[in-house]
């Protein structure tokens, strides 16, 4: 089948009253069928698999409230799970690509024409915005449709140089058996990404979804069922994840594990990926993205209310609990004064509450973890700067509500200027000039993304080499990288640098092999 060029799935207009009107009612049409009631079961080999043991998932704007389970695995069930997948990789390894991408198009299908119930299950599940939301769908079409092209356009003998007397082929071969672990914080579209990469590369997938957004990720497993996706190509197997995510990480079956969520987690599984297991035959490859601190720059000649308003947008859409979010302003001391009133104003424009909210800007954080340690983070910066905006802001009672806090005068060696928050706590820094920026903005373990302001293309270019991170923006916001468009992923502790979305990231579930004989 011929596919047509990739294209970007366009985002919603909810300024329009029709398209508002039309996912108000998918909202509260998925708000009332989710419940105690909803439940699914695990999935190994296409088998429904259940142990009397659930996960529950809490709303976070109203914790008490139950909005589904899934069925908990063991680390047994672990085992079988890479049983079954090791059969099925078997004959799906030698399905051809034509046929596995005509089936990640069907998924894709399935999650657009359903777009607005994804996204609203993540409204109630995740406390994200409708826009927030609606992008999260629209980026899982995305991931689809890009690996399914790129997976054809990798498929067959690639160029190799001519040496008279021999005929020569290089071809690219699945590896095996994939781990997908995604984070809870974009639970479909990394879920999707991370799956389909490894799926439409003839490689079969264990998906152990996050505990705080077990939901959608199920939703997802519908749709790979509904799509056709053989018995064992995918698995499904919630869990916890030192019991059951990281007996995978272990297991010899296991070739490969891609891992989406904190540095913490990150670090262990490539450790625990690294030992050989007796009966293991490979070196694992470990795929993984970790967090940042991303750092936002703005000299004197750039355009302080788009730097403002990029700023505000980066800290705290989601609540900050973004991998790419901006958790370091850091101004050149000419404007320095300037740009944080402009940025305390902005930041007093937003409007916390409850999701379901079409007007609302900042929902609820996703857990009461989350919540607890973005009010630490909040209390820190009494000591180390000066809060100028969250105390005494209002937030619901109830639910995971932490206001948005922009903390002025930070060190950059200090807790606020270092410790990844993944909370709405933006800290700003004073930099005597852009060369004082520039260090400022690299002095950190991570390398995820950041963002440079300024009308001096000189400086735009010095950034562009030296400013240590994966994805760099000049004069816009520092998150919303576009499938295809911007890869995405980080240097140094901020993960692999795997760049998800990028016409290369393939070739990390894919071995070579060059094939030799004369002519």
């Amino acid at each position: 089948m011929e596919y047509p060029p990739f294209a970007n799935e366009p985002l919603s207009e909810f300024s329009d009253p029709a398209r508002r009107a039309t996912f108000a009612h998918t909202l509260a049409r998925v708000d009332a069928e989710l419940g105690p009631t909803w439940s699914r079961s695990m999935l190994i080999g296409g088998e429904k698999v259940e142990t009397g043991a659930w996960l529950e998932s809490h709303d976070p704007t109203t914790p008490s409230r139950v909005v589904g389970r899934v069925a908990t695995a063991t680390p047994e069930l672990a085992d079988a799970a890479v049983a079954a997948a090791a059969k099925a990789f078997t004959t799906w390894s030698r399905v051809p690509v034509a046929e596995r991408a005509a089936l990640v198009a069907k998924v894709s299908a399935i999650i657009r024409d359903r777009r607005d119930e994804f996204s609203a299950t993540m409204v109630v599940e995740a406390g994200k915005t409708w826009g927030e939301a609606d992008a999260d769908a629209a980026e899982a079409v995305d991931f689809c449709e890009l690996y399914l092209r790129d997976a054809i356009r990798l498929s067959g003998p690639q160029p190799v140089s001519h040496r008279p007397g021999t005929r020569n082929r290089f071809i690219y071969m699945p590896m095996g058996i994939g781990v997908i672990i995604p984070p809870w914080n974009f639970p479909l579209a990394i879920t999707v990404g991370m799956t389909m990469s490894a799926v439409v590369t003839g490689n079969v997938a264990i998906v152990k979804p996050s505990s705080l957004t077990p939901i959608i990720a199920a939703k997802f497993i519908d749709a790979c069922l509904e799509a056709g996706i053989p018995d064992g190509v995918v698995n499904f197997l919630p869990g916890p994840g030192e019991q059951v995510g990281m007996r995978l990480v272990e297991h010899p079956g296991v070739r490969f594990i891609s891992f989406t969520g904190s540095r913490e987690v990150g670090e262990k599984i490539f450790a625990r990926a690294a030992v050989v297991q007796p009966g293991q035959r490979w070196l694992k490859r470990v795929v993984s993205e970790m967090g940042g601190k991303n750092a936002i720059v703005v000299d004197e000649t750039a355009d302080l209310d788009a730097a403002a308003r990029a700023a505000v947008a980066s800290a705290f859409g989601f609540g900050g609990q973004k991998c790419s979010a901006c958790s370091r302003l850091v101004a050149v001391d000419a404007i320095y004064d300037d740009l944080v009133a402009r940025v305390e104003a902005e930041a007093r424009t937003i409007r916390i509450g409850d999701p379901r909210d079409p007007d609302t800007h900042l929902g609820p954080l996703s857990s009461a973890d989350q919540k607890r340690t973005a009010e630490r983070y909040a209390a820190i910066g009494q000591a180390e700067g000066t809060v100028i905006v969250g105390p005494g802001t209002p937030v619901p009672a109830d639910g995971h509500y932490v206001a948005p806090h922009v903390v002025a005068g930070v060190a950059s060696r200090s807790r606020l200027g270092q410790e990844e928050i993944f909370g709405p706590v933006l800290s700003i820094i004073r930099a005597r000039d852009f060369d004082d920026a520039l260090a400022i903005a690299n002095d950190t373990e991570f390398g995820l993304t950041g963002a440079v302001f300024s009308q001096d293309r000189a400086r735009l270019d010095r950034a562009a080499e030296e400013f240590a991170c994966g994805n760099l923006y000049f004069n816009r916001k520092c998150t919303g990288a576009f499938v295809g468009v911007e890869p995405f992923g980080g240097f140094n502790m901020s993960g692999t640098d795997s760049k998800a979305g990028g016409h290369d990231h393939l070739l990390l579930f894919l071995q070579g092999k060059s094939i030799s004989e004369p002519e």
